[in-house]
């Protein structure tokens, strides 16, 4: 891996080190200079959970990516710095669908200094930092989220009180690469999957986050929200550049379907 382009792709400077500071700066900094999304699940484009194809296309394609691909690069990063990385198999949504739900996300389990930390570039409107493995609440730039020890087995991630998905739960035993290959492809082929009905592009700036979801775009900082309605193809195209610097003029051919589906998926968006 070329670790000085992903370093060059995030902007960060310095000496690395396997310390606290070192993790604080590339997590900050990767959440801030680049985009989830789900473009290419959209664009019928197989996604994978090597982090070697997660390099090519968010360090030298300059896309985003979603959490496979995030937090596949970023452990392949910090593993590289000299950081002892587990990957963990979080599940989504499992606090109302239960255990078929584990391994639709990838955490970060980071060990700094022999304390356990979490981190999770790959939650899309989540933690800009990671954050230590204690129960309790945690602010970051103004948005509030809550660590919740569930039993002696789970802990759940409860997003801010706008956000997204709602929370993830995540245990700390070693995730199973083939469960979590296995639910990348359910992701990206089954009907019911939201990443399969609509586009999706999420992006930390400042203070704040902006979020696409089919046509509706939203800034959200903490304590107020701005919405918008894209009209058309073009903007649809120029939006993504505009706000989520990802530069993929073939989502043009996406925006019917988008339009076909926004309703029946968001009716409560406000135009």
């Amino acid at each position: 891996m070329d670790i000085q382009a992903y370093f060059d792709r995030i902007g960060f400077k310095g000496a690395p080190k396997a310390d606290l500071a070192t993790l604080r700066a590339l997590h900050r900094r990767h959440s801030l200079a680049i985009s989830y999304e789900n473009l290419d699940v959209q664009l019928g484009r197989p996604v994978t959970i090597d982090p070697a194809a997660a390099f090519a296309k968010i360090v030298h394609g300059r896309r985003g990516g979603w959490c496979y691909e995030m937090n596949g690069l970023l452990g392949a990063v910090l593993e590289e710095v000299g950081f002892k990385v587990t990957h963990l198999a979080g599940g989504v949504h499992r606090a109302v669908r239960g255990d078929e739900m584990v391994g639709n996300h990838l955490v970060l389990l980071v060990e700094v200094d022999g304390e356990p930390w979490i981190a999770d570039v790959g939650f899309g409107d989540g933690p800009r930092d990671p954050y230590p493995l204690r129960e309790g609440p945690f602010t970051c730039d103004g948005f509030v989220y809550r660590l919740e020890r569930l039993d002696a087995d789970w802990w759940r991630l409860n997003n801010h009180p706008d956000g997204g998905a709602p929370s993830f739960d995540f245990t700390l035993e070693p995730a199973d690469p083939a469960r979590l290959a296995e639910m990348c492809g359910v992701l990206q082929t089954a009907p019911t999957s939201i990443f399969v009905m609509t586009a999706i592009a999420q992006r930390h700036l400042g203070d704040e986050i902006r979020l696409l979801r089919g046509r509706a775009f939203r800034r959200l900082t903490p304590g107020s929200q701005e919405n918008s309605l894209i009209d058309s193809a073009p903007d649809f195209v120029a939006l993504l550049k505009r706000e989520f610097e990802l530069d993929v003029p073939e989502a043009a051919t996406i925006w019917d379907r988008i339009c076909a589906r926004h309703d029946e998926l968001f009716p409560a968006q406000p135009a």
